[in-house]
């Protein structure tokens, strides 16, 4: 029976992982991130004829700016409130059915 209960926790343990490996707000934040940074890039080396465009603001520079604070945002959170795996019946093993008690 120990056995099983090894089995049990281990296959709980990859859950777990992959769970948070899976974190939407990790996919969200490294996007915002990434074209944040491309973005803003853009906006720091841009034309003159491109202001003209743009009536004088530089768009592509306050654009990846925000996105930049909201991929760092999305970041922060995962790491500030990491996902919880609830705890499962099978980790007691007190009340679990056909237990024979």
């Amino acid at each position: 029976m120990s056995d099983l209960h090894k089995e049990v926790s281990e296959l709980e343990s990859k859950s777990a992982t992959a769970a948070r490996l899976f974190d939407i707000r990790l996919i969200i934040g490294g996007l915002f991130t990434l074209y944040g940074v491309i973005v803003t890039v853009a906006g720091v080396f841009v034309s003159d004829a491109d202001m003209e465009k743009a009536e004088g603001v530089n768009i592509n520079l306050w654009t990846g700016l925000a996105m930049l604070a909201l991929g760092l945002f999305f970041l922060g959170w995962m790491k500030l409130r990491p996902t919880e795996i609830p705890p499962s019946a099978a980790a007691d093993g007190a009340d679990a059915p056909g237990d024979g008690k």
